[in-house]
């Protein structure tokens, strides 16, 4: 297995984990750190969907709160079960903007076991990235 596919595998076996009463729709998430840890994230839900907290915010703000910055994130990887390829939210996207350098790699998944890689400027091409005016 290499390292896009155990990376994968992580945010499969972290779904488990994930809070979905309400959609039935586990998401798991692993992001690969630059000094080669795995911080994991899953989707919370709430009865009001608008506090509901994706997997992919779960694990940056998790490394956040571990002490990580903006720039040390080497990879993203996303897993739900779907027939196509799962990507973020345009919320998460927007975070991941934040947290990430364009290079950034992204992968998804679908239930199949198939990855697909982006990069983050292709997946946010046209990224809303400062408050220059």
């Amino acid at each position: 297995m290499n390292k896009v596919e155990q990376l994968m595998e992580q945010a499969r076996s972290v779904r488990i984990h994930s809070y979905s009463p309400y959609s039935h729709f586990p998401v798991g998430c692993a992001i690969l750190m630059k000094d080669g840890s795995v911080i994991t994230g899953v989707n919370v839900e709430n009865v009001s969907f608008g506090v509901t907290n994706c997997a992919e915010r779960s694990a940056i703000f998790t490394a956040v709160s571990q002490g990580y910055h903006k720039g040390d994130i080497q990879a993203i990887a996303i897993a739900g079960q779907t027939t196509d390829f799962l990507p973020p939210c345009s919320v998460c996207r927007q975070v991941l903007v934040e947290f990430c350098g364009p290079e950034t790699p992204v992968y998804l998944t679908r239930q199949d076991g198939q990855i697909k890689s982006l990069s983050l400027a292709e997946l946010v091409p046209y990224a809303f990235e400062s408050l220059d005016l």
